[in-house]
């Protein structure tokens, strides 16, 4: 069953095609990621799901309704953690809470609230008064005050420091357990893989790529087995010897050697016999998993301009 259905969406300002033509889906109970560079699409396409900017042409479905024309009942089944609430900043933690969830009619308490987002030392201190990350938490507690079927995610980790940011994956984690579908848009790579289900690439306002973060790393980049340049092998000789060795041709950075490959055990086997015939140690020798990130900016430095 899917939560969000989005099909051949289009957002234009005059000639500017802020969206062109994209379409996905968002299941039940899943965390689907958006990303995309600045002006790449993903607020536009996030605010007319959330009802709150008109759309060109195309259809979208959220909760089963049309958001631009969904009313207080659909409404009171979302919850919207914006990049910049503006809180009020004379009110304490406990006020803007209380306040913004008297507009739910399946609302959670305070002391839930703040315990879930960790916030209960400062519950009774004013808005104005806590850190930046501090304040972005309040941000996320009035999205999750209201139970929503349905949370999206607009940046929600920015300014948390390292500790907060995984305490807020737990959250995030927990809340998709119990059964809330996530709509997450961020620029921390390491979030979205570690978080999302699926992942749709925007650029220039057109969707890219899209699927599991294991999918694009595999459909897109290989494993990197790197190392550092033996002494015994001269920099002018490096690529020749090493893609003898290894079957492809490396690439070198300063006294870094690296290369791409698709069957790393027989790479690695290689390798190392090599090293050991020649009697040289591989330094640093590193075999990983290309990131998400590093697939995210292949397929930007990739796409139409």
């Amino acid at each position: 069953m899917s939560v969000i259905e989005v099909r051949d969406l289009h957002k234009h300002y005059g000639s500017n095609r802020a969206v062109y033509g994209i379409s996905f889906d968002v299941r039940a109970g899943e965390v689907y990621a958006l990303l995309g560079e600045n002006g790449a699409g993903k607020s536009t396409t996030v605010e007319i799901l959330e009802g709150y900017r008109e759309r060109t042409s195309g259809s979208v479905s959220v909760l089963g309704v049309d958001p631009a024309g969904a009313g207080r009942a659909w409404r009171d089944r979302i919850g919207i953690v914006l990049q910049s609430a503006g809180v009020e900043s004379e009110f304490t933690v406990r006020e803007v809470i209380e306040l913004y969830g008297s507009c739910y009619r399946n609302r959670r308490t305070v002391d839930e609230v703040v315990e879930l987002v960790g916030l209960e030392e400062k519950v009774d201190e004013r808005v104005g008064s806590l850190s930046g990350g501090q304040k972005r938490r309040i941000d996320l507690a009035l999205g999750i005050v209201g139970r929503p079927e349905l949370l999206f995610l607009d940046e929600p980790t920015t300014g948390f420091d390292p500790s907060a940011r995984r305490k807020s994956w737990d959250l995030i984690e927990g809340l998709v357990d119990s059964g809330t579908t996530v709509l997450l848009t961020t620029h921390y790579l390491d979030e979205a893989e570690h978080l999302a289900d699926r992942v749709g690439v925007l650029s220039g306002g057109s969707l890219i790529a899209e699927g599991t973060p294991a999918q694009l790393i595999d459909e897109i980049s290989g494993t990197v087995v790197s190392f550092m340049l033996p002494d015994d092998v001269a920099a002018s000789d490096a690529v020749t010897t090493f893609a003898a060795v290894l079957g492809t041709e490396p690439r070198l950075s300063g006294r870094l050697v690296e290369v791409t490959i698709d069957h790393p055990t027989r790479a690695v086997h290689a390798l190392t016999g090599w090293a050991l015939d020649a009697g040289v140690e591989l330094e640093s020798l590193s075999v990983k998993r290309a990131s998400l990130e590093e697939v995210y900016l292949q397929l930007s430095s990739e796409a139409p301009a």
